[in-house]
């Protein structure tokens, strides 16, 4: 068995795909999947650090890719294009080029972006004066912007930037950084707990949980970090705040939507069904976690980390008991899944969880509504991110089994940094060879079936 995660049924074999069906873990095979298998197939290249791929609505012909670096690429037709859609390299916080979780982050298109050309970025840049205690200086100021095309759509206009909303930022870590239009018509973001460890360091507030001295997951009034946020970007000034957020009217900031994360680096909306939001949140030390998230939930950081009760004074021990729900009455939620981090002394090979997107495409038969994501790798220093899918199956635990992938039988063979979805359905996914913001080895890859040879 070559992962040791806590749930889930396994199959393996080096050449052939198995996926979980609606009656639970079973092998899919003959006339189901046609007798093809599924590889990803390169779709481009020379990128510095992709970290994730959008498109605009009603556009089929570009695909959109958020290179952490600091540019917006292109892809139309096909083909990469010479010219960054967006360039904000000059505006952000020197990236360290080893590792680092800052950068450009997000990109969303506005619904309407065919006719009024708006989008939204999330961005780091240089700290503003002060911090969040004496002595100790803020690390990076994270901004979230509109922008408006120019008159050459594949060029944005770098002057028409509107700053939305801005953070102090404690530390370089734990950034959150997904934007993505709800089917509501509001502007979704995920916001880490602003970095360093276990939500205990300076800008780190405490909160209701006294014995784990922290911290901005459970708080609700001092800052927006450790959270999900909802906004309304076509009223207000600079924003709006949808009338049934959870927090309008009672004590908290009105833009937070659910609460209680550590680092929801990547989330996504089911482009089908009942559109869930799913998200992923990035563990400490033992367990990493994908969750459904709905208006008002507290998904437990720093009190829980996935399911099990956690110790910010040795984050490796959990402790024996803890609340099962907040201040407020909230339960605090668990996750859908649950993956063991790398660290884990039970067994893992996940330094990060990485969430994806559920399949609505037509070109892989029988995964129709099956949820996939990922890992960034097995370890930090090795390049071999791993592919999962998942059946949701409501609130409960959903299982999950791996993929693999006809020329990548055992791993992708990358750090797999994010994921992507076009207006067909069909899925991305943005790797690097190089674990941090550097080089040129990011590439981007469809999933796609193949045919066996002798099927013609």
């Amino acid at each position: 068995m070559r992962v040791n995660f806590s749930i889930g049924c396994r199959f393996f074999a080096a050449s052939t795909l198995f996926v979980l069906m609606l009656t639970g873990c079973k092998k899919n095979d003959g006339p189901k999947n046609n007798n093809k298998e599924v590889d990803m197939q390169l779709i481009a290249d020379g990128f510095v650090s992709p970290i994730g791929l959008v498109t605009a609505p009603d556009d089929n012909s570009r695909l959109f890719v958020i290179d952490q670096a600091g540019k917006i690429w292109i892809i139309k037709d096909g083909q990469k294009l010479a010219t960054p859609f967006m360039d904000v390299t000059s505006k952000m916080v020197a990236l360290t080029p080893g590792y680092d979780e800052r950068g450009l982050l997000g990109l969303a298109f506005h619904p309407d972006y065919k006719t009024n050309g708006r989008f939204f970025v999330y961005y780091q840049l240089p700290p503003r004066a002060g911090g969040p205690q004496a002595g100790v200086n803020w690390n990076n100021l994270s901004r979230i912007s509109e922008f408006k095309v120019s008159a050459n759509m594949d060029v944005a206009d770098m002057n028409s930037e509107k700053v939305l909303l801005e953070m102090d930022d404690p530390q370089s870590n734990h950034n959150g950084g997904t934007l993505a239009f709800g089917p509501d018509g509001y502007l979704y973001i995920s916001i880490g707990d602003g970095g360093a460890a276990d939500d205990v360091a300076p800008g780190h507030v405490t909160d209701w949980y006294t014995p784990n001295a922290g911290g901005n997951g459970q708080d609700l009034d001092s800052n927006l970090f450790g959270n999900f946020l909802r906004i309304d970007v076509n009223s207000g000034s600079p924003y709006g705040i949808p009338a049934d957020n959870p927090f309008v009217g009672k004590p908290g900031k009105d833009e937070i939507y659910a609460y209680g994360f550590r680092n929801p680096f990547r989330f996504s909306f089911d482009m089908g069904g009942d559109h869930k939001l799913i998200s992923m949140d990035a563990g400490q030390v033992l367990w990493e976690e994908i969750d459904v998230v709905t208006k008002g939930g507290n998904y437990g950081w720093n009190v829980k980390e996935g399911r099990h009760c956690f110790n910010a004074a040795a984050d490796s021990l959990p402790t024996a008991s803890c609340p099962s729900v907040d201040n407020l009455g909230n339960p605090l939620i668990d996750p859908v899944i649950e993956v063991n981090n790398w660290k884990n002394p039970a067994g893992g090979k996940a330094t990060t969880i990485i969430g994806g997107n559920v399949y609505r495409g037509k070109d892989i038969k029988g995964w129709d509504g099956k949820y996939i994501f990922g890992t960034f790798s097995q370890s930090p220093t090795t390049a071999n991110g791993e592919l999962f899918m998942s059946q949701p199956s409501g609130a409960g635990i959903w299982t999950y089994d791996e993929i693999n992938l006809k020329s990548h039988p055992d791993d992708v063979g990358y750090y797999l940094k994010g994921f992507g979805q076009d207006n067909e359905g069909e899925i991305y996914l943005t790797v690097s060879s190089i674990l941090g913001p550097s080089g040129n080895t990011g590439k981007v890859f469809k999933l796609v079936t193949v045919k066996n040879e002798d099927d013609h």
